[in-house]
């Protein structure tokens, strides 16, 4: 039997790798089934990821993945900015205290081969949630247990904005920006790194603001109260 807290983490999990989607609905029965557990257990997992901000209730309908707006992205971005960037330059920190980075660059550089074979393979799962568990990652290898908390959660919230908004930020140029910083960090370069990372998120930002501009917030309604086209033969 899963727990509440296995429960949302695969919730998380599941929106990072972009298989939950904005706006999908979240039944507790058919949850309940799945994990062979109570509903009361289930409703006590949304009722933690509603508080986190990944879920809402809607009245009399029941629990939905939350549709971001586009100014919730630009304050996740910018967190992500200011947390990654300082997190790099303290590294330099870590270095000059003796403690030693080869074994982090190691399983960063791991990290970025199985994005790259995910890419490669075509798994879009697999290198969405790769891509996106990279800075969670590079948090745990550099000893900040309490950012990979906050920095699962950030991705989580900026993946779901690039799947509601279309980003056309391509996961091969991701992969390489995440090669880049790693290969930063290997030369001890910790100023460069933190550089490379808000040029980075940057340019995932970017592309999503591209999209969100050509995106018509009134585009549906303007389909769905469209004028008939009306044949000149019908009879009047």
């Amino acid at each position: 039997m899963a727990t509440q807290i296995e429960i949302a983490q695969r919730v998380v999990e599941s929106i990072l790798a972009q298989k939950l989607k904005p706006g999908e609905r979240l039944g507790e029965q058919e949850l309940a089934d799945m994990f062979g557990v109570s509903r009361t257990l289930v409703r006590e997992a949304l009722m933690q990821l509603q508080a986190r901000g990944f879920v809402e209730v809607r009245s009399r309908k029941g629990w939905y993945v939350v549709e971001p707006s586009i100014e919730q992205a630009r304050d996740a971005f910018a967190a992500r900015r200011a947390l990654e960037s300082g997190m790099l330059r303290e590294s330099e920190l870590l270095r000059e205290a003796g403690q030693p980075l080869q074994s982090v660059i190691r399983r960063l550089r791991q990290h970025v081969k199985e994005e790259q074979a995910a890419i490669d393979a075509e798994d879009v799962a697999t290198r969405t949630f790769l891509l996106a568990d990279f800075h969670v990652c590079l948090a745990g290898c550099l000893g900040h247990r309490v950012l990979c908390d906050l920095l699962r959660d950030l991705t989580a919230r900026t993946t779901l904005v690039a799947s509601l908004y279309q980003s056309t930020h391509d996961a091969r140029e991701s992969c390489a920006d995440h090669g880049r910083i790693v290969s930063a960090l290997a030369t001890g370069d910790a100023e460069a790194a933190a550089k490379l990372m808000l040029t980075h998120i940057g340019g995932v930002e970017d592309a999503l603001g591209q999209s969100a501009a050509q995106r018509d917030p009134l585009e549906r309604l303007r389909t769905s109260l469209a004028p008939l086209v009306r044949s000149s033969t019908i009879a009047r």
